[in-house]
């Protein structure tokens, strides 16, 4: 059997950090973050100035720069309009939104995904999911207790390897705009589409998916596990629009 020692060495990683366990977000943050996720639902246009204002009509004393930091983990931005000064991840390549009024009008014309933030008793999952535009009906998801993009990449490779549209729309988010994701699709012969910065009418049925199913399913069962979230049928399954 190989030592710990030299399994660290292996692979470079520093013995302080095999035995190293991440802090979590304490209980207060947690039950925070599920409140802010629900402003965001009924309001996405609100900033965090206003979601602390928000917080603190309901007893919570919390300032702007607490209810920043827990949005950054959140994945969560205000949705308006923004001047494209500046980009999360400037090397990758933006696509052009190219649904503007096109008719979409049989089944894998058009896919779209998306990620969310997924509350949990002691902690938070998120969850991508991918829809076909034309049916309303979710293809494939996944969820990630992180937000790299490997989970989006592996649910797109599933769901080509059965099919493929003919367009695929996302948001401007890193997970999508990853060279690794849009290769994958423009190997596939897919066109890719983009949602216009900070337009969520852009993707408008995978947002109200969420809404959906968050107040249908997710805030009304509360899943105690990860196990219990991701078993078969316990999400998108039941929550077609």
């Amino acid at each position: 059997m190989i030592s710990l020692a030299r399994q660290c060495e292996l692979v470079e990683l520093s013995r302080s950090a095999w035995y190293y366990t991440p802090a979590t977000e304490t209980a207060a943050h947690l039950q925070l973050m599920r409140q802010i996720d629900e402003l965001y639902l009924a309001m996405p246009y609100l900033g965090s100035r206003r979601i602390a204002v928000k917080l603190s009509q309901t007893g919570q004393a919390v300032n702007r720069k607490r209810v920043q930091r827990l949005l950054r983990i959140m994945g969560l931005e205000a949705i308006y309009p923004k001047p494209r000064t500046s980009q999360a991840a400037p090397e990758h390549k933006i696509y052009p939104y190219r649904l503007r009024n096109v008719a979409v009008t049989v089944p894998n014309q058009v896919w779209c995904a998306d990620i969310t933030y997924i509350p949990m008793p002691t902690g938070f999952m998120y969850l991508v999911a991918i829809m076909d535009w034309y049916s309303r009906y979710v293809l494939g998801w996944r969820l990630s207790n992180t937000l790299d993009g490997q989970f989006c990449l592996d649910t797109l490779q599933e769901l080509l390897a059965r099919n493929k549209p003919t367009m695929f729309n996302t948001d401007q988010g890193v997970q999508f705009t990853a060279r690794q994701f849009t290769a994958t699709l423009e190997n596939a012969g897919v066109i890719i589409s983009m949602d216009g910065r900070g337009r969520m009418f852009d993707n408008i049925f995978i947002e109200r998916l969420w809404r959906s199913l968050k107040w249908e399913d997710i805030y009304i069962k509360e899943y105690a596990t990860v196990r219990a979230l991701g078993r078969p049928g316990a999400l998108l399954p039941a929550v077609q629009l």
